[in-house]
């Protein structure tokens, strides 16, 4: 895998580049000698200011180049997640920057809630859940805080808008692992 430390420069110019319009990215440079940059890569880009979540967001699926995924989750997590105002420039000289790498998910099939629970691995799975045209992710750093399977799925349900009873509706779910870079 890349040089994190670019990995991590790049996020970091990228969320800059909206403060000092003078920034800007040799991208055809970058690709050339990084050529994994140019791998079709699925990323999220989290933001925590004082230990506390401050924008995240990011791709399930690949659809664009790991340097295009890096410069616009990071981007869109300090400007645009709906969660929060947009980041400060005093803010950002504090924030620190995660980027999580996303392996392609893959559909676990269960027969019931019990199976599920015996499938999913804490801090290994990413799970998203999908029901009625509603959908929500979790990375798998989320069980740090969400330990529990019931407390995982029941803040997944609600972050999905659905009702934590949707479990027994049998949603459809993904898993995918994470490299995490901080």
């Amino acid at each position: 895998m890349e040089d994190v430390n670019l990995l991590l420069t790049l996020a970091s110019k990228s969320i800059e580049s909206a403060f000092d319009k003078t920034i800007k990215f040799d991208k055809e440079k970058l690709l050339k000698e990084n050529p994994d940059l140019n791998e079709q890569r699925a990323t999220f880009v989290t933001l925590t200011l004082d230990g506390k979540l401050r924008g995240c967001i990011g791709s399930l699926i690949a659809h664009r180049t790991l340097l295009e995924d890096i410069l616009h989750n990071a981007k869109s997590a300090a400007f645009s997640d709906f969660r929060f105002n947009r980041l400060t420039p005093e803010e950002f000289q504090k924030v620190k920057i995660e980027i999580s790498i996303l392996t392609p998910p893959e559909v676990l099939e269960y027969v019931d809630l019990e199976d599920l629970k015996e499938k999913l691995i804490p801090n290994k799975h990413g799970v998203i859940l999908e029901l009625d045209g509603k959908r929500a992710t979790f990375l798998p750093q989320v069980w740090e805080q969400l330990p529990t399977f019931n407390e995982f799925m029941v803040h997944l349900c609600q972050k999905a808008g659905l009702n934590p009873s949707s479990l027994s509706g049998f949603p459809k779910i993904q898993t995918y692992e994470a490299l995490k870079i901080k």
